[in-house]
């Protein structure tokens, strides 16, 4: 899908997050990202282009349930791969919304240009992920909507609306740094059940997730040291008082290390909460 160019970069942001339809939401994700490394956008303000909404828009389906009503997921055959290429999309389609809100969210805050140059890039391949895995899903005669979805990752989003640093914790140094640990038995498991094409877009996303990783590592950093706090208490801090549930070992040590995400962030954490 073509969609014209916003005139701002906070206007598209809040397109991008309200559109409900998939296919709108990721090309205006294209357009947006497009005309901001062309130089062709200014910033903008969401006084002026409109706040961020409360909630992303979304299609009818996939049905939203509360993650502790979501059916368990068997992994053989194709079902099972369906099922898991389906849960993938979804969460792909929540890390569109999720980088575009922390684009538009914050732009009041005084930030360098090169912060929204790595998360316009964030956005961009976020949005690339959900089709490579949507026309993944159409190989294999599915599509997205068929299966149900949780409702959970948008509520991280809704916790940390109102203070950047958190919202820099919770999503890439939590949630996609998740990301970097079950990746690759993912990608093992499509290699041995054959399906390379499958395995081929894990790789796509992993490689792209240490970076999305490393950002958020960056600039997490960067106001910490702007307020004089400590980046590893006040990590520890923040997902204490925002993210609710787990840090779940095992970790992929080497790949949140490369991403600039070192055992002192999360250690202390896994053990405090078991």
């Amino acid at each position: 899908m073509h969609a014209a160019a916003p005139a701002t970069l906070v206007a598209g942001a809040r397109s991008i997050v309200r559109a409900a339809d998939p296919d709108e939401k990721t090309g205006l994700a294209f357009a947006t990202a497009r005309a901001w490394f062309q130089r062709r956008l200014a910033l903008g303000t969401p006084t002026r282009d409109g706040h961020m909404p409360d909630r992303p828009g979304r299609p009818e389906r996939p049905v939203l349930l509360a993650p502790r009503d979501m059916p368990k997921r068997k992994l053989g055959g194709t079902a099972g791969r369906i099922a898991l290429i389906h849960s993938l999309a979804h969460i792909e389609l929540n890390a569109v919304d999720l980088t575009w809100d922390l684009i538009g969210r914050f732009a009041d805050v005084p930030l360098p240009r090169s912060y929204y140059d790595d998360w316009v890039r964030v956005g961009l391949e976020e949005a690339k992920h959900f089709s490579m895995l949507q026309d993944r899903l159409s190989k294999l005669d599915a599509a997205y909507g068929d299966h149900p979805a949780h409702d959970g990752l948008w509520q991280a989003a809704q916790a940390t609306g109102a203070d950047l640093a958190a919202r820099l914790a919770i999503i890439p140094l939590v949630l996609e740094a998740r990301g970097l640990d079950i990746t690759p038995p993912m990608i093992a498991k499509a290699r041995d059940l054959g399906d390379d094409d499958t395995a081929k877009v894990l790789e796509v996303i992993y490689r792209d997730e240490k970076n999305h990783v490393a950002f958020g590592a960056k600039w997490f950093r960067y106001l910490c040291d702007r307020t004089g706090k400590r980046p590893e208490p006040a990590f520890h801090d923040y997902v204490r008082t925002h993210f609710k549930g787990h840090l779940k070992p095992p970790f992929n040590d080497r790949a949140r290390a490369e991403a600039g995400l070192t055992p002192g962030f999360y250690k202390p954490l896994a053990r405090l909460t078991g």
